[in-house]
């Protein structure tokens, strides 16, 4: 045959003949090696590389209607068109000598290859025998690829092709955030950009406008990069399935968040929909993740979450991956993550869940580090009510501020917290302090005693002196010590005077030692000496 003009030539390579004749039943035309000359590649034929054929519009439209093949379906060369089976031989030999990796040309996916059971499948719509993703697959789900076929070709161009060894990706930039919009497209083969494709994204699209401002024009996601197919994953199958995704490639659809472009220019960073997806199913040992919390981890979370030995269903203790799950690790990477404080609040107010008081006054230390721009108020709050910890309005309850003060709380809620913090935690939950709520009089009468020197010295900043009485009444209650805003210090016990002067002096955790010296100076040298050791 000859053809007009170099354009749309293929100049030959090291092929050999049985290949060109099967591009030539294809409608591409290919030079004879006799006619083959540098000039005509100058004047516009191509050289006939493996990617150059591939990309042909002759070998896409075959792909594309590959299913049909043997019916001849395309008609490029009517009654002399390559059936299926050479064209899949074709196009993989021309795959494997252009060393393309999964999704360099994502079309391909649409080639008709042979399942387990022999019928053509679109490539994208298979297995290969033996993968990973095989292996966590329910049955029936996706069929696998001809063993034999997959023996003789190997992973590299089946997967090329599209067949799965692992899960796929979707890779979509410039998302609009509008869950009407987000459908799979139609077409012959799964496009790597297809949002749509995802099981539930119009519902995760819905959770995370529900956590962004309302505007009039829907934000925009500026890349999504989410794991596809997890609803395929075999119950049983989770502990490999997970260990898949929390190795590359796939790691990054589960802990990079998504960057979201507000219309007014500003952005927020939102849950990817992989981590997302996982949270809300069953996928560790039969439990949703983001109930649960690390075993072995922090004990400020203890009894708040279940307990689960994430670490060993995931083959290790990647805390990166776990708080992507919704696994606790941390009451401190608990606050991190958007809505963590309106969880851990809402934990506390569950009196179903069992809290210490040594576990709730550090829960309230760490909340008070928070803004209290991004807390919402509670209605319930975790208190202390004479020794019980219990489930109160937060109306009622009070910053444990003022030691001094506690003898005359019977019956009120109290919040423990580190006294630094008091005035904090007071701002973050809008709840009035102790020091605030009983304002008594200072006591009268008394006679002054001057502070021993070796009390001084531990507690430098402590008054030199203090008001001793033999009973000290507020309000009708009986108290060992009073430290009120005149800054002066009224005891009645040998253990108040060093309370109040530990507490005075910001050094409470030295009252006890100050108590020991105050019972008995003479042990001023000795204790000197055991402060080396602080």
């Amino acid at each position: 045959r000859t053809t007009i003009g170099p354009r749309q030539v293929l100049l030959p390579g090291g092929e050999d003949g049985e290949r060109h004749a099967a591009l030539a039943r294809l409608g591409l035309k290919v030079a004879h090696p006799d006619a083959a000359h540098p000039l005509l590649e100058k004047l516009g034929a191509l050289p006939a590389s493996p990617r150059a054929v591939l990309t042909t519009p002759q070998v896409r439209a075959a792909v594309a209607a590959s299913l049909d093949a043997d019916e001849d379906a395309y008609g490029l060369l009517e009654g002399d068109a390559p059936g299926s089976e050479e064209l899949a031989e074709t196009v993989l030999a021309l795959v494997r000598d252009a060393g393309l990796a999964p999704g360099d040309e994502p079309w391909l996916a649409a080639l008709a290859l042979p399942d387990e059971d022999g019928e053509l499948a679109p490539a994208g719509e298979l297995m290969l025998p033996g993968s990973a993703f095989e292996q966590v697959v329910r049955a029936g789900e996706l069929a696998a690829c001809d063993a034999e076929l997959a023996e003789r070709w190997g992973e590299q161009p089946l997967t090329a092709v599209g067949v799965l060894a692992t899960f796929a990706l979707v890779r979509a930039t410039d998302v609009v955030l509008d869950p009407d919009e987000l459908e799979p497209r139609d077409g012959d083969y799964a496009e790597p950009d297809d949002a749509g494709l995802l099981d539930a994204v119009d519902v995760w699209c819905e959770d995370v406008l529900d956590g962004l401002p309302q505007t009039a024009v829907p934000p925009v996601a500026t890349e999504i990069v989410a794991v596809r197919d997890l609803d395929l994953v075999d119950d049983d199958a989770w502990p490999r399935a997970l260990r898949m995704l929390a190795r590359p490639p796939l790691r990054d659809a589960l802990t990079a968040p998504v960057r979201v472009l507000l219309p007014d220019g500003t952005t927020e960073s939102v849950r990817p929909y992989t981590a997302w997806w996982l949270r809300g199913h069953p996928v560790l040992d039969g439990r949703r993740p983001a109930g649960l919390r690390a075993a072995g981890g922090d004990p400020l979370l203890a009894g708040l979450y279940e307990a689960a030995d994430a670490a060993e269903l995931l083959g290790g203790g990647d805390e990166q991956v776990l708080r992507a799950l919704g696994v606790r690790t941390s009451a401190a990477s608990l606050l991190d993550e958007p809505g963590g404080a309106a969880e851990l609040l809402a934990r506390l107010a569950d009196s179903r869940l069992p809290v210490g008081a040594a576990q709730l006054h550090g829960l309230y230390g760490a909340l008070a580090a928070l803004d209290p721009e991004q807390v919402t108020l509670p209605d319930e709050l975790r208190a202390v009510v004479d020794g019980e910890v219990r489930v109160v309005d937060a109306a009622d309850a009070l910053i444990a501020d003022a030691p001094d003060l506690l003898p005359l709380t019977a019956g009120r809620a109290l919040l423990p917290v580190r006294p630094a913090l008091a005035a904090d935690l007071a701002d973050l939950l809008q709840v009035p302090r102790l020091s605030e709520e009983f304002t008594a009089p200072a006591p009268t009468g008394g006679e002054r005693r001057e502070v021993p020197e070796g009390v001084r010295v531990l507690l430098p900043g402590a008054p030199d002196a203090y008001i001793e009485h033999e009973e000290l009444t507020v309000d009708g209650v009986q108290l060992d010590w009073r430290y009120g805003p005149d800054n002066v210090l009224h005891a009645s016990t040998l253990e108040g005077v060093a309370a109040g002067l530990a507490w005075a002096a910001g050094q409470w955790n030295r009252r006890f030692e100050a108590a020991a010296l105050l019972e008995d100076p003479s042990r001023t040298e000795e204790l000197a000496e055991a402060r080396w050791f602080d």
